[in-house]
């Protein structure tokens, strides 16, 4: 077993990208765009907090984590945007929201316990 695996955050991002990938597969209205830039967000998320926790410093390990929360930060603006244009439902942009709104919770705890 991977150390990330037993991370609540990296769960929790896992499990984000899992609803968001389910989107994805099943909106094709969602412009091409933006599904490739909410996918790739999205994905960036579980990776970095799963690279990050292979880091022996830190430094690099914060960083990682920096870098995760801002993806969050992106998928958080990409679904708002979606909602806004009429691409999600409000109930699933709730939804999603409170996911990413946890994460980025999450995250800046751990990137301030790291400094």
């Amino acid at each position: 077993m991977f150390p990330y695996e037993n991370l609540d955050v990296y769960k929790k991002a896992y499990s984000a990208n899992r609803i968001v990938y389910g989107l994805l597969k099943g909106n094709k209205v969602i412009p091409g765009y933006a599904r490739d830039q909410l996918g790739r967000a999205s994905l960036s998320i579980m990776l970095n907090i799963a690279e990050g926790s292979a880091k022996f410093s830190n430094k690099d390990r914060r960083n990682f984590y920096v870098t995760a929360r801002g993806s969050t930060f992106e998928c958080a603006a990409l679904i708002a945007f979606l909602k806004d244009e009429n691409e999600l439902t409000n109930e699933v942009f709730e939804g999603i929201k409170k996911e990413y709104d946890s994460l980025s919770r999450m995250l800046f705890t751990m990137i301030k316990n790291l400094e």
